[in-house]
């Protein structure tokens, strides 16, 4: 359509956008976890444990109480008491930590990523060179290179990949990012997106 500005007609040179024909289809699921598992009944006793808290009694309860009425059996973790001990400045407020702790979760957001995602590219029986958009979503860790480049050129996407992060929006980025993944199927003919 074109567009009128005063008297004289503007015409806009943008190629019309092509629809899928029907509505998105998720054609497979790849899921990955962190290796460290806490069941959530042991959760506040190590948390307190090993965050040198257990003095904070009041806080524990109030935290344990919590816990048990969320529903929640488990709780995966990258950091372990290893990984703590040899990192102290995590654990004293006093000690800067901001770049230790971006930079392990600038390498472990997208290995987990790729676990899961070479699980999905798997079942989907297709290669990752057809996928044309990829949607990344993670709360942890906001950074530049962001964590889908790095998935990309894990999984040897083609450059091409248009590429959408969602940074830092907790258990909503999940769900955001699916539905932004069908808005990218249905609005373009023969995206497969990942």
């Amino acid at each position: 359509m074109p567009i009128t500005q005063g008297n004289s007609a503007v015409r806009e040179n943008r190629p019309s956008r092509q629809h899928a024909e029907g509505r998105a289809a998720v054609l497979a699921i790849g899921t990955a976890n962190p290796s460290g598992t806490i069941p959530q009944e042991e959760f506040t006793d190590q948390f307190f444990r090993m965050s040198n808290s257990n003095h904070l009694t009041d806080l524990k309860g109030k935290l344990k109480r919590i816990c048990n009425k969320t529903g929640i059996e488990k709780r995966h973790f990258h950091l372990s008491e290893e990984v703590l001990l040899a990192h102290p400045e995590f654990l004293d407020r006093e000690l800067p930590s901001l770049d230790a702790r971006i930079n392990m979760v600038a390498t472990a957001v997208p290995k987990l990523a790729e676990s899961a995602a070479l699980k999905a590219i798997a079942e989907w029986g297709r290669p990752a060179t057809d996928i044309t958009h990829l949607v990344f979503s993670t709360y942890s860790g906001c950074r530049a290179p962001s964590a889908d480049l790095e998935l990309a050129t894990l999984l040897k996407l083609r450059p091409t990949v248009s590429r959408t992060i969602l940074s830092l929006h907790g258990c909503y980025g999940g769900g955001r990012a699916l539905q932004l993944a069908k808005e990218l199927a249905e609005n373009n003919r023969g995206a497969r997106v990942l």
